[in-house]
């Protein structure tokens, strides 16, 4: 992973870390809008400026890549470089959460 990709995409904002979980599997944008929206509980809902902005980003990044077209729907997936750097943003929302335990002991 080249330099500019970490120091673009670590940390990621919800968005993108959302985008790539859901992109583990084949999707179109609207698909990953309702299950951020299911997953987040509601919390969370992106609009579709905001989403086909960061597909478009992404995939000019290497991260997604484009799998085919479906009723004028393009469908993505996560490339090796995306699974990479969601495993990096993974890792250190690991270590949040200890550190706020590990804290959390003396409140």
């Amino acid at each position: 992973m080249d330099a500019h990709i970490k120091k673009v995409y670590v940390p990621m904002t919800e968005t993108g870390f959302y985008i790539l979980l859901c992109l583990q599997e084949e999707m179109h944008g609207y698909s990953i809008i309702q299950k951020v929206e299911t997953l987040t509980h509601g919390e969370i809902r992106l609009s579709p400026g905001t989403m086909y902005g960061s597909l478009s980003k992404m995939e000019k990044d290497g991260l997604i890549q484009f799998v085919k077209e479906i009723e004028k729907r393009k469908i993505y997936k996560i490339t090796a470089l995306g699974k990479e750097v969601l495993q990096l943003e993974k890792k250190r929302i690991e270590r949040l959460y200890r550190n706020v335990k590990e804290v959390s002991i003396y409140l």
